[in-house]
């Protein structure tokens, strides 16, 4: 699941790895014209009111959305809490370096993978670069160095977990080709509904992937839950925010939970530990710096269970 950050009353923040720091990126929102609509293998939009809604208001609460951003960069330790359909319950501990750039959102992250009976592993690191020009990085990718990924890498599981690249990365919020389907109610709320189509790069290496349907909350310019939608509107994936957690006058995400629904497995991004308002270096962000281990703040606020 890329990271971005909302702004409540009173300073409050909403913050975790791929629920944080959308930045408005350049180049303009186009809306699907009526024909691009009916095109084959393009669900068509499921409006929620009688009559179709504005989509130039759509395209305002897509800008408002990728302009909320961070008072600085941000640390979290986290674990991906694999929870399979049958079988035990497998966890993996991570750490996540977040912030912007003149590009968009990016996030390094460093999973650690076990190896051997001795509890050690070895640690597989990402960076993922979000906004308008995305792209992802991989250490170590089998040959010991650092590699780019394609769009195809993207989609492939993190350390045995439902999380992906794509997840962290979430460029479909700057997809420029989209439907604003209007309000609905999520969780009790109310929420902006989006489809959203890819571009014709992905589509041509993931033609299974026609939408995504994303909701977001109206009031805070967050995104709450979002849909990888497959022929017939079929759900792929989907993730959602699950819980909160409030650090002085700050409120973050908690845990976000991805399931796959063609396996019900369910993996859950749980956050440990946060440190917020920090201020990184450039080389933490760098993808040739991939190799090089990061060491944590010195000063955390852990949440207990």
């Amino acid at each position: 699941m890329a990271c971005h950050r909302f702004t409540f009353p009173g300073q409050t923040v909403f913050a975790v790895c791929f629920f944080f720091a959308l930045v408005q990126g350049p180049g303009a929102l186009v809306v699907s014209s009526a024909y691009a609509q009916s095109r084959l293998n393009r669900p068509p939009p499921r409006y929620l009111q009688l009559s179709p809604p504005d989509q130039k208001e759509g395209a305002e609460i897509l800008r408002g959305l990728r302009a909320a951003g961070p008072a600085g960069d941000y640390y979290l330790e986290f674990e991906l809490r694999v929870l399979p359909r049958r079988g035990e319950e497998t966890r993996v501990p991570g750490r996540l370096w977040g912030g912007r750039n003149r590009e968009g959102p990016i996030s390094r992250l460093a999973l650690k993978i076990a190896s051997g009976s001795d509890g050690e592993g070895t640690e597989r690191r990402i960076l993922v670069q979000g906004g308008p020009k995305p792209a992802a990085w991989a250490w170590p990718a089998g040959t010991g160095s650092t590699i780019e990924l394609d769009e195809a890498a993207l989609f492939s599981p993190l350390a045995g977990t439902d999380l992906s690249a794509f997840d962290l990365q979430m460029p479909f919020l700057y997809w420029t080709d989209f439907v604003y389907e209007g309000t609905t109610r999520l969780q009790d709320r109310p929420a902006d509904t989006f489809l959203l189509y890819p571009p014709a790069s992905l589509a041509k290496r993931r033609p299974d992937l026609v939408a995504m349907r994303v909701y977001l909350d109206p009031q805070y310019h967050a995104l709450v839950q979002a849909e990888q939608l497959g022929e017939g509107e079929r759900v792929l994936k989907s993730f959602r925010v699950v819980s909160l957690r409030k650090i002085g006058e700050n409120w973050i995400v908690r845990s976000v939970e991805l399931r796959d629904e063609a396996t019900r497995n369910k993996t859950r991004f749980f956050v440990t530990a946060a440190a917020l308002g920090l201020d990184f270096s450039g080389s933490v962000f760098d993808p040739g710096g991939l190799s090089a281990a990061l060491t944590p703040p010195a000063k955390l606020t852990r949440l207990a269970e």
